[in-house]
């Protein structure tokens, strides 16, 4: 397993790679050519079916394209968006909050909007310390570990429920004991104890392996906190790749949604194509577990992603106001009813 230092390292390469590509390339891709990058989990799902199917590719031939698909894995947002700002990438994937913040950041400019929801599925608070049952349990003393301290999904979402429960003013009171580390460093540092991090505020399929050890106990539901089902990561991208490649930016789309109803008419064979493709070693039946659990669905539309929006603008960490889903969202969503 790769230190937290190697994983920084590696995403701070893939982030001046990316940039340096965009230096040598001619700017934005002729119709025909999209690159993609996604993140580790089962999150991605609907795009290991979207590459394993080839689903770009069937969807490119209906619009007389033959689409040449670039897969790319990288860890963080920070990354994704340094790349796709810089032109070395046409679609990249993260959490709501973190697209929301580019989205905020491009307005009037680059205009970066998401594309489509990868799929709601709720991350858990998790702790080995049998003395903190609510968040007003947490103490100087703890240290709750998180993908990217202070700006990432999983510490923006605690920020919002920090806000409601201690008041807006105190909406960063547990970024000062949050500290950033990769999910699996996170699980492996929660399950083994004894170390500084007693805190995880995870995601599948990490959750549900720590919550296999019974010292593990749940805290908190990101559920909880939007009031409900709510997307977990999307996809976005420019407003140039998304004008200048309408029919690619079609196969694209249409590739998610059949990725979607492919997964929902054979749960057991979506798990096998997420070991395969992802090359994982967790066991089939945990995978067909997370799958198959009610509270997870795989669906390119999005849900209460709103809920940030409002609560972020509110809190200050967005300037601009979105008057609902569809300011952020591409044109070819707007037809599901999303939130």
């Amino acid at each position: 397993m790769a230190t937290p230092y190697k994983r920084l390292a590696l995403t701070l390469l893939a982030a001046s790679l990316a940039a340096a590509g965009a230096l040598l390339s001619p700017g934005a891709q002729a119709e025909g050519k999209i690159s993609i990058a996604q993140q580790f989990g089962i999150g991605y799902l609907i795009l290991d079916v979207v590459r394993d199917q080839q689903l770009i590719e069937k969807h490119g031939k209906a619009e007389g394209l033959d689409i040449k698909v670039d897969w790319n894995s990288i860890s963080g947002a920070t990354a994704m968006n340094e790349a796709l700002l810089a032109g070395a990438l046409d679609v990249v994937s993260a959490g709501v909050p973190p697209m929301l913040t580019i989205w905020d950041r491009t307005k009037g400019k680059q205009n970066v909007k998401a594309i489509a929801s990868l799929g709601s599925m709720p991350n858990y608070l998790l702790t080995n310390n049998p003395n903190v049952k609510s968040l007003k349990d947490f103490t100087e003393k703890d240290r709750i570990a998180v993908p990217a301290a202070g700006v990432g999904f999983q510490s923006r979402t605690l920020q919002i429920e920090t806000a409601r429960q201690f008041g807006n003013e105190h909406y960063k009171k547990f970024d000062d004991i949050s500290i950033s580390l990769a999910h699996p460093d996170a699980t492996a540092a929660l399950i083994a104890g004894g170390s500084e991090i007693n805190a995880h505020f995870s995601s599948p399929p990490f959750q549900y392996q720590e919550l296999q050890n019974p010292n593990v106990h749940k805290v908190l539901s990101s559920y909880d906190v939007l009031g409900g089902p709510a997307t977990f990561n999307v996809l976005y991208t420019t407003e140039k790749f998304h004008d200048e490649n309408p029919k690619t930016y079609k196969a694209f789309y249409d590739a998610l949604a059949e990725a979607e109803d492919i997964i929902k008419a054979d749960k057991s064979a979506a798990a096998q194509t997420y070991i395969r493709v992802e090359q994982s070693k967790l066991a089939l039946p945990l995978v067909e577990q997370i799958v198959n659990d009610p509270e997870i669905d795989f669906t390119v539309v999005p849900q209460r992603t709103a809920v940030y929006a409002e609560k972020l603008q509110e809190l200050g960490v967005l300037k601009n106001k979105a008057d609902s889903w569809k300011d952020y969202f591409f044109e070819e969503a707007h037809g599901d009813a999303g939130s």
